[in-house]
């Protein structure tokens, strides 16, 4: 699983760094045959003010599929991180599930056709 992480406004720390690998893989990991790529964008969008400020963005790529998408903003980055992981986690779990079942359905229906043919076929 290839993680591509950026920092806007702060600089990434090891321990960040660490963290975002770390809930990510848990997060991911029985996906992780069907991701091509994370990027993980991570701001902080009033500065010095604090706030809850804290932005993570994660983009999951899925060949095939359109791309997971989640954000969340607190006032700790670290349950930011948190958070936007499992939200991702289960949507992209959520996602190939649907692709797997849709797929499985349309093999079905294509075998169904194909019984159907030969028994008009054959019943001539």
């Amino acid at each position: 699983m290839q993680i591509d992480i950026q920092a806007r406004n702060f600089k990434l720390t090891d321990g960040l760094n660490t963290h975002i690998n770390r809930r990510l893989g848990f997060a991911l990991s029985n996906s992780d045959d069907y991701i091509q790529h994370i990027i993980v964008r991570l701001s902080d969008i009033n500065g010095p003010r604090g706030g809850a400020d804290k932005c993570c963005h994660i983009q999951v790529v899925l060949p095939g599929l359109p791309d997971v998408v989640i954000e969340d903003t607190e006032s700790d980055l670290y349950v930011a991180i948190d958070r936007a992981a499992d939200r991702a986690g289960r949507t992209v779990t959520r996602r190939i599930a649907r692709k797997r079942d849709n797929s499985r359905a349309f093999r079905k229906h294509d075998m169904k056709t194909i019984v159907d043919t030969e028994n008009v076929i054959g019943s001539n």
